[in-house]
């Protein structure tokens, strides 16, 4: 299901600044959060796509170059590997639980205050930092590459923030001099407890039209989801298919895919949309303070240009490259992962009951040696995932280690909704 990624971090803690003293014992006055050099009122950033999830490089404290995914739908700067703040021999200012359903504790985390963030020549002071105990995201794994925390609502809530999925740059303007772009169609927002939130139509079989409230959540790398338990007209309808969706801090979430006959959102119309249907075991919103009906995720918001006006509660976009891309779920069934220190190697994480891969008897644990003839240290996870997604009843080849002992194995992708 192409590795889909939710960052369901519920955390409601405020950043925390303080002043640095001078000599004289009084603090003096400093720019605390994101600005933007001076004289400048616009800052281009260059940043990666892993699975429809944006990710920058940033500098922690003027010494660590780190790679950080940015997430509308995280309000506290987020490091998920605390070996890193150890190296720099940070002050940790207190010791918090992070909860799950029930309030079963789901991980420790420390909060370092008066942080330093850069981004290219954007530099941010007094920032507070949530450093988890254990990494239980995973996020290197699961989007081959080495990243290391979350970034959100300190950036967009300073700054105009303009994402072109298409050219991989986010152009950062001052929201006092940022001036609406020509062929953007305008829509409003509204930006409640650090998110944005947009309202948008849909029907889900042959029925009436339903209206719904929706996260845009840049952190999630599905397209849409809809939460069966925020209207009674929400459900997730035949033919579904159940499946592992993504994994939070609680471990994997799973639930239902099944295709939406139509959504729409000002004159922006898509049709047979795969949409995600969490469970209520494994997908945990109680405290969320905002109700709603459901998010869109990286993949629809990767259809788009687009850009967040936090200030003003504006939305502008246009129509992207891949707007009219058909939308596909995972043919294959399968979950894979990177493995190593340098994430070389690839596993497979998990198997969709009644799948094509597990039809033809691939396992959870199973190693991916080579894909269609073609040796797997040649390419990258996103061309791993490509090749297992690629087109229904393309043949795959598969040669793999099974506890050390090489198999070949051969099936066809399979599309099942």
């Amino acid at each position: 299901m192409n590795n889909k990624i939710f960052l369901l971090l519920l955390l409601f803690y405020s950043s925390v600044s303080f002043a640095q003293k001078s000599n004289g014992g009084f603090a003096e006055p400093r720019m605390l959060g994101f600005v933007l050099p001076e004289g400048r009122d616009k800052v281009t950033i260059p940043f990666e796509i892993y699975n429809n999830l944006i990710v920058i490089d940033i500098i922690l404290n003027n010494t660590l170059p780190l790679k950080f995914i940015l997430d509308t739908g995280i309000r506290t700067t987020v490091l998920t590997e605390k070996t890193l703040t150890d190296l720099l021999n940070v002050t940790y200012s207190r010791k918090i639980t992070i909860p799950g359903a029930g309030g079963i504790k789901l991980v420790d985390a420390f909060v370092v205050n008066d942080v330093t963030i850069s981004i290219g020549s954007i530099t941010g002071q007094g920032h507070a930092l949530l450093v988890l105990e254990h990494d239980l995201l995973q996020l290197k794994n699961y989007l081959g590459v080495n990243v290391h925390g979350i970034l959100g609502y300190e950036l967009f809530s300073r700054f105009v923030m303009d994402i072109n999925y298409d050219r991989k740059v986010l152009h950062v303007y001052n929201p006092t001099t940022y001036k609406k772009k020509r062929r953007f169609r305008e829509m409003s927002i509204t930006i409640e407890d650090t998110k944005p939130y947009l309202e948008a139509s849909f029907i889900i079989r042959e029925a009436d039209t339903v209206k719904g409230k929706f996260m845009l959540d840049t952190g999630a790398s599905h397209t849409m989801m809809l939460d069966e338990r925020s209207s009674e007209d929400i459900y997730a309808p035949e033919p579904n298919v159940t499946s592992s969706l993504g994994r939070g801090l609680g471990g994997n979430i799973n639930g239902k895919v099944a295709r939406v006959d139509k959504m729409w959102v000002d004159n922006y119309v898509f049709k047979n949309l795969i949409t995600t249907f969490p469970d209520k075991e494994t997908y945990e919103i109680s405290q969320d303070r905002i109700k709603r009906n459901g998010t869109f995720g990286g993949g629809m918001m990767s259809r788009f240009h687009i850009v967040f006006d936090y200030v003003n509660s504006k939305l502008y976009v246009r129509k992207g490259q891949g707007f009219r891309k058909p939308f596909e779920f995972n043919l294959s069934g399968l979950i894979v992962i990177t493995t190593g220190i340098y994430l070389q190697g690839y596993a497979i994480d998990n198997v969709r009951i009644g799948s094509a891969a597990e039809e033809a008897g691939l396992l959870a644990g199973d190693e991916l040696v080579m894909i269609n003839n073609v040796n797997v240290d040649k390419l990258d996870l996103n061309q791993v995932i490509g090749l297992l997604n690629s087109k229904a009843n393309r043949k795959i080849k598969l040669k793999i280690l099974r506890e050390k002992q090489p198999m070949n194995i051969q099936f066809k992708l399979k599309r099942l909704i």
